[in-house]
Formats: C-alpha cells, structure tokens, sequence
C-alpha cells in the first residue's frame, strides 16, 4: 500500500472504521471499560434525557443482585460493587450529557491465574482473544471476564427507570438447573428475590442447593435456562426487516457472557407445533388498551419485529461454567499438549448472576426502541 508521511495507507482505513464491540445502542447508548483484574470497570450512557431523578441508590439496588460472593452457590470474590456516577447528574437530576459511571476492584487475585498466562483454558476465550489481538490479558480473562457485565446492570438501572415512566416492567427468573427443572404450574413471581437462585418455584429451591453441592464435590458446573418478561411494552416497537425489536433482543442477550441460546415466545418448541396452535388468535376486547386481545402468546409478544402489546418473553441457554477444577486436555501458546486444572474462585453454575444481567440487557435494548420509535413518530404522529 502507498505510504503518507511514513504512515501505511491501511493505518487510516483502520481510522476510518467505527470502534467495533464495546458500545449498545442508538439513540440510547451504553460504553463499557475495563477487565476483570484492572483496577476498575466503568461505563458511560449516553442518550438518557434531562430532568429525570437519579441517584447512586437507584443504580446500586440492582447491582446488589447481581454482586458476588452473596451466597455459597456464587463465587466468592469480594466485592461491594459501589457504583460512583461521575458525570450527567446535578443536584440529583440527569442533565442530558453522558453519564459517566465506576466501579473500582476490591478483590483481584491475578496470582490465581498466573500459572495459566502459557496456557488456553477450555471453554474460554483465550485462544480466540490471543489470535485476534496477538495478545491477551490472562487474569480471569481480562476483558472476557463475566465481571464487565456490572457495568451491563448499572447501565440497565437508568434504563428501566426511563421504562417505568412509561409503564413498563422487567422480570428474570431461572427455569431450569442442569438437569433440574422448575414446575411452570408452581410459578411465583414473588419468589425470584428469595431465593439465591432466582427461583420462581420454591420447591425447586432444594433440588438445586443438592444440584450445585455434588457439583462443587466433583469440582465440575452446571448450565441453566433463564427467562426474562416485559410487561407493560405497547404495541409498535421495533422494525421490521434489519430492525426488529427480537433480533436485538436476541443480539443483545447473546453478548452475554455464556449465553449460547436465545429464543423468543414458544422458540424452538415451536417447529413442533401446527399453525393452528401457534397462530396466536386475536379476539375483540374494548377492555384492553388496542381494543384486542391474544388468545396466547407463542410469538412472545413480537410480530414482524414489532412488539403487538402482549409480554415481552426471552429464555436464555447459560452454559455450565468453564472454568472447572477438573483435568482437562488442552494446549500451551507453544503447541504443546498439556493437562490443565483451574483454580481459583468461579460460579459452579454462572446462570444463577446472570438473571439481572439478562433483565438489564432487555432494559438496554427496549429502552432504545423505544426512543427510536417516538423520535420517528415526534413530527407526524402515525394515524390509528
């Protein structure tokens, strides 16, 4: 390639291409910094609009959800989690400029990993970061690290309260434990935050306590089955064709960290069924809002990528953890053939923290549509 100034050509091609992988969202935005051993994570939201009231407290109630070392099924790394907004809010009140948020690390232990720094860990991204970047950040995986999804939640906290203005409502709960599932006809959302497991059945409870010891006897993981609900979305968000409201929704949950599944309404079990079941009849009904009213909800209150006012349904598939204290084959940065056992402090099943990173990166992704959807609609109102 021709050189200016001493400089390749391809450099301002790079220059020219926008920064790929750390940002979410259009007209509501969300950039996040920082590994799992650096001193701090952080993120910036842009696009929340001014005068909304916004504190510390409001951010901090759901980061407490998500923290670790809460309960002996979660990995107990240390870490209070306090949030510091450091931008866009005066005298308690967003201002409209980008809200700058962070997190400091209380509680790194990169002497845990350095036996690894030579090694790719199974299941985890270190051969793929190291091939991509020709280098890698060994400590629990740097900025692969599950621990980046805190900015994921705080980002989602402004999010969901924009929501509630308009009336809508978020929810996650964990349906199923490895081979252990929750009874649907037990269903009690009531529940969710009484449990260490995000268990909408209690009588589930129990069944994974036993589940998640055997694991940590055995040194091995388990995978989960989450679902996320909205409640409350209208009609009309969303895009058809390159836009739609449930592949984002999909994209978004798919970021999340061992996250290998998305599906939305019946999903999957869908292809099994007839279109006579899964057509989603509509009746007459003057007492709901649209005047119509579903007889069911197999599409998972999406049609065309556009929300049709039922809720909003997404089951998530977490894979069991990786991070494992079983042997393991794998290779060095060498080529050479090596057993690998990890130590360290990981979730013996990752689902369980991830319930309110999936009910924030739902938040995330509506809270956009639904600007984009009134910024559409600001200067000819559509006619019903």
């Amino acid at each position: 390639m021709p050189m200016l100034a001493g400089i390749p050509a391809s450099v301002f091609l790079f220059w020219r291409m926008p920064v790929s992988g750390n940002s979410l969202g259009t007209l509501f935005r969300l950039t996040t910094f920082g590994e799992s051993h650096g001193p701090a994570i952080g993120g910036v939201v842009d696009g929340c609009p001014p005068g909304m009231d916004l504190d510390e407290s409001d951010i901090q109630k759901d980061l407490e959800r998500r923290r670790p070392g809460q309960s002996r099924f979660t990995t107990q790394r240390r870490e209070s989690d306090r949030v510091k907004i450091l931008s866009g809010v005066f005298e308690g009140k967003t201002t409209g400029t980008p809200i700058g948020l962070l997190i400091e690390n209380e509680d790194q232990k990169s002497r845990d990993y350095t036996e690894i720094q030579e090694v790719f860990r199974p299941g985890h991204a270190d051969w793929t970061y190291l091939k991509k970047y020709g280098r890698r950040d060994y400590r629990g995986g740097g900025r692969a690290s599950a621990r980046e999804t805190a900015m994921r939640v705080a980002g989602g906290a402004i999010a969901r309260k924009i929501l509630r203005y308009q009336g809508v409502e978020i929810q996650g709960c964990l349906i199923a434990m490895g081979p252990e599932q929750t009874d649907p006809g037990k269903r009690d959302w009531s529940q969710v935050d009484k449990n260490p497991f995000f268990s909408p059945d209690s009588d589930a409870v129990a069944r994974f306590e036993v589940l998640l010891d055997r694991c940590r006897s055995a040194g091995d993981s388990v995978g989960a089955v989450l679902e996320v609900v909205a409640r409350g979305v209208p009609v009309g968000w969303g895009d058809p064709v390159y836009g739609r409201l449930d592949a984002d929704l999909a994209g978004g949950m798919m970021g999340i960290n061992a996250v290998k599944g998305v599906e939305i309404g019946t999903g999957f079990a869908s292809a099994g069924g007839y279109g006579s079941q899964m057509a989603d009849e509509m009746v007459p009904d003057a007492g709901q809002r649209d005047g119509v009213r579903f007889l069911s909800n197999h599409s998972g209150g999406i049609l065309g990528g556009i929300s049709n006012g039922n809720e909003i349904v997404v089951r998530l598939a977490v894979k069991p953890t990786p991070s494992i204290h079983k042997p393991l084959q794998t290779v060095t940065t060498s080529g050479q053939g090596q057993i690998i056992q990890t130590r360290g402090r990981h979730d013996p099943c990752v689902g369980i923290r991830a319930v309110p990173v999936a009910e924030a990166m739902m938040a995330l992704i509506l809270v956009d549509h639904f600007f984009r959807h009134r910024s559409r609609h600001a200067l000819f109102p559509k006619v019903d």
